[in-house]
């Protein structure tokens, strides 16, 4: 608790990041992935292999932008760097283990933004979203959504929760499902090609392998049959409980497109 708090010190984050949860969630993020290396190491090399697989025969590399870019375990960010003049990392905060990641590459930027586009709501500023993709990205050449999905509703959906409202909305799962279906609907509208990896539910397993939950972590949203998918043991036995572990399932689209 006390090296969490202190990497919530220095952490490198916006005052509307600390406040709204973001900063908090990417130390604890930080923190569950060094407990859980082993368990997180099949899923993160399969996420990698989605993006390189993303990255073939692509008839032009100019710009690559990475959105959930987060501590950029599940990126492949030497190969993005080497293959793009220009590559973009887009979240709401970028930790210094991403950061020290992406060092050495003097083509990778980084740009902080609200990509659940309910900033605003949550801070009593807007009625609305506000637009939830960055300008980069109308002219990227691979719009790569990094295990981003089903995280964007998280932080917004509690604060629903814990007020009542927000703005027009009351129903938590009209306005997780309405989070998710956004970030779809505008990487829908890209010309870029789309590499698109998220979680898709959640299970709770016994040691016996019975399913004691399952949770929809898309709110209901499909994004299509995944031509790659596997199990991410997000919290193994001990981590969450002792007699019980997180499994989310997981899907992976190299090259997204609706409908397909």
């Amino acid at each position: 608790m006390l090296l969490d708090l202190l990497h919530w010190l220095v952490q490198p984050a916006s005052l509307p990041a600390r406040r709204l949860g973001y900063a908090g969630d990417s130390v604890r993020l930080a923190s569950r992935s060094r407990r859980c290396r082993a368990a997180w190491a099949p899923h993160l090399a399969a996420a990698k292999d989605a993006v390189r697989a993303a990255m073939e025969d692509l008839p032009r590399r100019d710009t690559a932008v990475v959105l959930g870019s987060g501590l950029l375990d599940d990126v492949p960010i030497n190969d993005l760097a080497a293959a793009f003049r220009r590559v973009v990392l887009v979240d709401a905060v970028h930790p210094w283990r991403g950061r020290w990641r992406a060092r050495g590459h003097a083509n990778v930027a980084r740009l902080v933004h609200d990509l659940s586009g309910a900033q605003g709501l949550m801070l009593g500023r807007s009625e609305g979203f506000d637009p939830v993709l960055p300008p980069v990205c109308a002219a990227a050449d691979l719009v790569v959504s990094a295990n981003l999905l089903s995280q964007l509703p998280i932080l917004p959906v509690a604060r629903l929760e814990a007020a009542g409202r927000l703005g027009p909305w009351t129903d938590p799962e009209a306005f997780g499902r309405r989070i998710v279906a956004a970030h779809l609907d505008a990487l829908a509208g890209l010309s870029a090609r789309i590499c698109l990896v998220t979680d898709r539910d959640e299970t709770e397993e016994d040691r016996d392998g019975r399913v004691l939950e399952r949770i929809d972590l898309l709110y209901g949203v499909d994004p299509g049959p995944a031509p790659q998918s596997w199990d991410w043991v997000l919290a193994p036995f001990g981590e969450a409980s002792g007699e019980c572990r997180l499994v989310h399932r997981v899907g992976a689209w190299p090259d997204w497109r609706p409908g397909a």
